[in-house]
């Protein structure tokens, strides 16, 4: 089959010709039909992602597609099942074995493109506003990024949760897709963040993708009591918090990290997935996908990612021959 690999520590991946793996009886085979890019994906590739493995391996962390084996202590899916896999690695192939407990099935309006959008973005987002944040209806929610893969589904949920949503972005279009997701106030990147957040009455939850300066000024901006949730730090510098400051205005800042709880507490990403995926069958949430590219053109698609010309998500799309 094929599949985009890395075979060398920190060596772009290349799309490879690769034998399958082996079934044991507690995982499924699928026919990957789709696999969302993520910019772990980039961190990866370069191995400094915090769960990289080993290579070789296979990139992509997220796919749909259509199980066509089954092990032999698996009950709750069959040949056939459409389903949505968080794997965490070996999305970006034309199969993959993954493990039985990670598949979950899919509705049958749910197209393979918005199941490979929708799970890392919008269930970090659900699980960090919902279950660490506590995120009220009627409170104030700062998203930075806001036009990026996470940051649109943050305030398109911020929205559902009943919050007033300030979206922070670079650039009118992109803007414009945080407007469209929901977004009450728009700043451009270019803006004096605090100021405008502190003029809007300032931010109850901030939800930060980009770390760095804008950190720095998102922090400030925060509320007394307010909660913060680094996200990410796609402008490349990891901000250190002040503590006496933490302290001055009684704020938390609260860790998400959505593949840790696949270690620990399985259970709280499985039900945020169930319930993203009624929510989209009931017409509530829709994935923002800007480019929808073939396997071939994977590492196409990583561009667009490190370079920042994509809103919302990409997704790889796979002719599986299986």
């Amino acid at each position: 089959m094929q599949a985009f690999r890395v075979e060398t520590k920190g060596a772009p991946a290349q799309l490879r010709e690769t034998l399958e793996a082996p079934l044991n009886d507690n995982q499924v085979r699928i026919s990957i039909r789709a696999c969302g890019l993520n910019f772990a994906d980039l961190l990866m590739q370069k191995g400094t992602y915090q769960d990289t493995p080993e290579p070789p391996f296979t990139l992509g962390m997220e796919i749909a597609g259509i199980v066509v084996e089954i092990g032999n202590n698996v009950t709750n899916l069959k040949s056939g099942d459409r389903v949505a896999v968080y794997s965490g690695q070996g999305g970006l192939a034309e199969s993959g074995v993954f493990d039985a407990d990670r598949a979950i099935p899919l509705p049958d309006t749910m197209s393979f493109e918005d199941a490979a959008a929708i799970q890392i973005a919008y269930g970090t987002s659900h699980i960090a506003l919902e279950h660490r944040a506590r995120l009220q209806s009627g409170e104030t929610l700062l998203v930075t990024g806001a036009a990026g893969g996470v940051g649109l589904t943050a305030v398109e949920i911020g929205k559902l949760m009943g919050a007033r949503v300030i979206a922070q972005a670079r650039g009118r279009d992109k803007l414009a897709a945080a407007q469209k997701a929901g977004a009450d106030y728009l700043i451009d990147a270019g803006e004096d963040l605090r100021a405008r957040v502190r003029a809007l009455g300032g931010a109850d939850v901030v939800y930060d993708a980009i770390g760095g300066d804008v950190f720095k000024a998102a922090f400030r901006a925060t509320n007394p009591e307010g909660r913060i949730l680094p996200i990410g730090f796609a402008g490349g510098e990891v901000p250190q918090i002040p503590a006496n400051h933490l302290l001055v205005k009684n704020l938390s800042v609260i860790g998400v990290y959505i593949g840790g709880y696949l270690k620990f507490r399985p259970e709280i990403v499985r039900d945020s997935f169930n319930t993203l995926f009624r929510w989209h069958s009931e017409g509530r949430i829709k994935p923002h996908i800007s480019h929808v590219l073939p396997l071939q053109a994977a590492a196409k698609g990583l561009e667009l990612l490190r370079d920042r010309k994509s809103t919302g998500k990409v997704v790889i799309t796979v002719n599986s021959p299986l």
